[in-house]
């Protein structure tokens, strides 16, 4: 086996800061600008490396990513007082001006220092993705193991979250809910995304040779583990995305079993497929009466409830936000302020909003036309490279990366995974498996 890279081992780090550090989400600027400093070390360290998977970067990708880059940077360059003054709901910020003495020249955000810091997340999955172009092969399966092992932990320090009830190894404890695993994030939704998107490569990433023959047990394990904690988070978006990686690892194991010619290792094949179900099943069982069988109703409770869910109001006035500083939007990171003018009296509630709880209408109140439009390009960009990567030796480690985009995409109308660093972290994992195996030849040294 080939030793990993100096840069396979910087990336690796510098998501292993991501998650550990970086999951508090805005309220934790300081958490924040560790994982960022990280990322800039990175940069600079593999200069080298950032330059060559640079041009090695399929076009497109090279384009959405300068894309991404200049949207909130553009939103933060001054403008002369009759071409900001023009744009929609602005009269306010004329108004205050006026009163201070003149108008003065303002950027097209209404918070460039907001705008600013929303284009500083950037920085980390740019130090992920680009020098990872870069990297060997292998070398990015070992990242994605790493990743995978980082979900562990998270089951881990959660546990203890989980049976001290809420009062040990919380990092961030301003939302109080006793018995929930959160491990290193401030969101259980987020927690629970993470944890589906290492039980997406934990169950579609090869392993190691040593391991081979032991795959289903070492992948059953690790499987039921990992949807042990997504339960745990009482997460309803978590636990239903679970089914993405889980089906298509079902899928896999078919394929595997119809592509053998022999009738008799078809039927062992199976024979291990149904035992390997029913294991699942089994350590899955086992390990939630044993965890919190209370708590695993009280998700079942969640799903069955039929009371109103509060982020419908907030839809509400979010989508009139939406309408009202359509089409050049409010600036990246300015929704906060943007919805405290908007949101209604009659959909007040004794906690703020913070954020829209459904990324596609944040996205267009703060960066209107441009923001939908980028967002669609990334859409259909992951679309059609998971489609190109059928084809593809390396596929079932491509799809590992399609799987979780989608389960972010998905995630992303109910709530808001990539606005805290640890799942941008992840979402440029996921990118860069599914774009380096979806369009490249496995290379022989693995």
């Amino acid at each position: 086996m080939m030793r990993m890279s100096k840069p396979a081992i910087a990336v690796i780090a510098l998501v292993a800061v991501a998650v550990l550090f970086g999951g508090g989400g805005s309220k934790y600027p300081l958490a924040n600008l560790t994982v960022q400093l990280a990322a800039l070390t990175v940069m600079a360290a593999l200069a080298g490396s950032f330059a060559s998977g640079w041009k090695a970067l399929p076009r497109t990708l090279a384009v959405l990513i300068v894309l991404s880059l200049l949207l909130p940077l553009l939103q933060a360059v001054p403008l002369p007082p009759p071409a900001w003054t023009l744009l929609p709901a602005r009269e306010a910020v004329e108004q205050s001006h006026v009163l201070t003495g003149g108008t003065a020249w303002m950027p097209l955000s209404i918070d460039p220092h907001r705008t600013l810091i929303a284009a500083s997340a950037l920085l980390v999955p740019l130090a992920i993705l680009v020098p990872g172009w870069s990297l060997r092969q292998s070398d990015l399966i070992t990242l994605g193991w790493a990743v995978a092992a980082l979900g562990l932990v998270n089951v881990g320090w959660g546990t203890l979250q989980v049976l001290s009830n809420g009062e040990q190894a919380l990092l961030y404890p301003e939302i109080e809910m006793p018995g929930v695993l959160f491990g290193t994030f401030a969101n259980r939704n987020s927690t629970g995304l993470f944890l589906v998107a290492c039980l997406a490569l934990a169950l579609l990433l090869p392993l190691p040779t040593r391991l081979a023959r032991a795959s289903l047990f070492v992948r059953l394990v690790l499987g039921a583990l990992l949807i042990v904690g997504v339960l745990l988070t009482r997460s309803r978006t978590s636990s239903v995305l679970a089914l993405i990686p889980v089906s298509l690892y079902a899928v896999r194991l078919g394929h595997v079993w119809w592509s053998k010619p022999r009738e008799k290792e078809r039927r062992g094949r199976g024979i291990a497929i149904a035992l390997s179900a029913a294991a699942l099943f089994a350590v899955l069982a086992a390990g939630l009466a044993f965890a919190a069988p209370g708590r695993i109703g009280d998700l079942a409770a969640r799903f069955a409830t039929d009371r109103v869910d509060a982020r419908a109001y907030i839809w509400d006035d979010a989508t009139y936000s939406a309408d009202k500083y359509w089409p050049a939007g409010s600036g990246m990171g300015t929704f906060d302020e943007v919805f405290q003018l908007d949101e209604s009296l009659e959909n007040l509630t004794q906690r703020r909003a913070g954020r829209a709880h459904n990324d596609y209408i944040e996205i267009v109140i703060e960066a209107g036309f441009a923001g939908a439009a980028l967002v669609l390009a990334w859409l259909v960009f992951i679309a059609w490279a998971s489609w190109y990567a059928r084809r593809a030796p390396g596929r079932w480690i491509a799809w590992s990366g399609s799987a979780i985009l989608l389960a972010i995409a998905l995630q992303s109308i109910t709530d808001y995974p990539l606005r805290n660093l640890a799942m941008f972290a992840g979402a440029a994992v996921g990118l860069l498996l599914l774009t380096r195996f979806g369009f490249e030849r496995l290379e022989a040294t693995r």
